[in-house]
């Protein structure tokens, strides 16, 4: 195996690894919201996050240039006011295995972003697993709302606020692999630190500014553990390794692995909340695992010159 193909499929480990971080997120966050408000949850969360990035800082000397700060700055409003704030307001109207499987819609949409915005092009097996792996999505999501597992259910209105949050990711997604990739790119690093830092005091000015600051007093071991678990493991390492595969693999390409999101959702939410799962969200986890299987084994070298190592 040559480096390309060795760097290609550490690339598609680090994705995949991210996806299935990011899959547990909902979990950590519905037991948060049953003790705090959306927007407390999240400034906690993501300011674990920047926590987390204390050594990356250390490491980290470059800055953006001037010229680049407002694609900094876009990218982290999409990324965190905009995207977690309906995301999590959808989570809160419906249960984790939906707001899981909404996001299976995602690489579709980053398919479709990548071919209108960046030009990128998918062969027909491309398409064929994308196509694949969003009617699984559709099996799972079909089979919970008939099963209705859930004490509370799921609603269309919070399936909706997930799915629409889902825009503001691909407009993360796409910005970042832009600034990435043009000229004399940066390294993911300074993307991942920038775009988290930025993003996370754009919500922290927000929610103070609308719902007051997070409470200190009254929060369970239970809940703590939680917010850690959403800032340093759904975030910051999911970040820091999405945006290092991201760099060295297409944006469509990179969007097949977010339906492992989908299926770590379910999972817990079947095995730890209770939630039901029947027949057709297994084959649909099937589905969407197998597609993204074929995907990696499929994709040709499609690096666009970006060097394997940082």
């Amino acid at each position: 195996m040559n480096n390309a193909a060795r760097g290609r499929g550490t690339a598609f480990l680090a994705l995949a690894t991210a996806s299935c971080l990011w899959g547990t997120g909902f979990f950590f966050g519905k037991i948060d919201l049953e003790e705090m408000s959306v927007g407390h949850m999240l400034v906690y969360r993501f300011v674990f996050a920047c926590v987390g990035l204390i050594p990356v800082l250390f490491r980290n000397r470059e800055m953006p240039r001037r010229e680049d700060v407002p694609l900094f700055l876009i990218a982290a409003a999409l990324y965190i006011p905009l995207q977690f704030i309906i995301e999590f307001q959808g989570l809160a109207r419906t249960t984790v295995s939906h707001a899981s499987l909404m996001v299976g819609t995602l690489p579709l949409m980053l398919a479709a972003g990548a071919v209108v915005f960046t030009h990128e092009r998918l062969d027909r097996t491309g398409w064929i697993t994308l196509l694949v792996s969003t009617i699984g999505a559709i099996l799972i999501a079909f089979q919970a709302h008939s099963s209705g597992g859930s004490a509370t259910g799921p609603t269309l209105i919070g399936d909706l606020l997930v799915l629409v949050a889902m825009l503001g990711g691909v407009g993360w997604v796409l910005i970042s692999q832009h600034v990435m990739h043009r000229g004399r790119g940066y390294p993911s690093l300074v993307v991942s630190t920038y775009i988290l830092l930025s993003g996370t005091a754009m919500l922290v000015v927000w929610v103070v500014a609308t719902e007051g600051l997070p409470p200190i007093y009254g929060i369970s071991m239970r809940a703590w553990l939680a917010l850690a678990a959403q800032g340093f493991l759904a975030t910051t390492l999911t970040t820091l390794l999405w945006n290092w595969g991201l760099q060295r693999v297409s944006a469509a390409r990179a969007g097949i692995f977010i339906n492992m999101e989908p299926v770590i959702g379910t999972i817990l939410g079947v095995g730890l909340l209770g939630e039901t799962l029947g027949p057709g969200a297994i084959l649909g986890g099937l589905l969407i695992v197998g597609a993204a299987v074929v995907f990696s084994l499929h994709a040709p070298d499609d690096n666009h010159g970006v060097p394997v190592s940082l």
